[in-house]
């Protein structure tokens, strides 16, 4: 590869576990509350959660550049703190993460709603609080499915392109990862081996990442399975 590929390489793993990192805890926090309350607005939180799906990328760095940009709602007070996020790194970051949080959500709420009920109503029972109840009994049962949404986050963190374009730029060695390196070497004839080189790439990383949280998924599955 060349230097410019490998930097759109390391750029595109740095964003992914950025992005997966900072929506974790979020992440976890809204799949618990969608798989054990229920609540007035759950619609809403829902639809807003579903939205980033069904929305073209484009919109949704369209979105984070009105909100995020130099003379947006917080990009602004950001700026004046000597932050600026949009066309950046952190740009393509946050673009993955908003993309990559439904997955992440989706994996939590169903790996937290498959753990037994009735193990954390017997851990209240004998005087756990609520918050302790959460880390040791179903987050431990709950964490394979946790770790497989933070492994589906990071695949698509690294596969994003239409909000990254928008809002972070194709900057190279700055925010072109390796969804912007394949579609600029498009653009120049004569580079389709160098494109091919980053599709390949990008496919390998894919299903590395599909295949590790299925594994972890179908073990959880098994081991919550055999729990019960």
């Amino acid at each position: 590869m060349s230097g410019l590929e490998r930097e759109a390489l390391l750029l595109s793993i740095r964003v992914g576990l950025v992005a997966t990192l900072v929506i974790l805890p979020p992440g976890v926090a809204l799949g618990w509350l969608l798989a054990r309350r229920e609540f007035r607005l759950r619609t809403i939180v829902d639809a807003l959660l579903t939205l980033p799906l069904v929305l073209p990328p484009v919109v949704t760095g369209w979105i984070l550049l009105v909100l995020f940009g130099t003379q947006g709602v917080l990009g602004a007070p950001l700026a004046r703190l000597g932050l600026h996020v949009a066309f950046t790194w952190k740009a393509a970051a946050l673009a993955s993460a908003a993309l990559a949080f439904p997955l992440l959500v989706r994996t939590v709420q169903v790996a937290i709603a498959s753990v037994d009920a009735r193990l954390e109503e017997a851990a209240r029972t004998l005087g756990a609080s609520p918050l302790r109840v959460f880390w040791t009994v179903t987050l431990p049962l709950a964490s394979r499915g946790v770790i497989a949404g933070a492994v589906l986050a990071f695949a698509r963190s690294i596969g994003e392109f239409g909000a990254t374009i928008s809002f972070a730029g194709n900057v190279p060695g700055q925010t072109r990862t390796l969804p912007l390196a394949i579609w600029s070497e498009l653009q120049v004839p004569g580079a389709e081996m160098a494109a091919a080189r980053l599709v390949a790439l990008s496919v390998a990383l894919a299903v590395v990442a599909l295949v590790a949280a299925e594994v972890i998924r179908r073990r959880g599955e098994l081991l919550n399975g055999s729990a019960r």
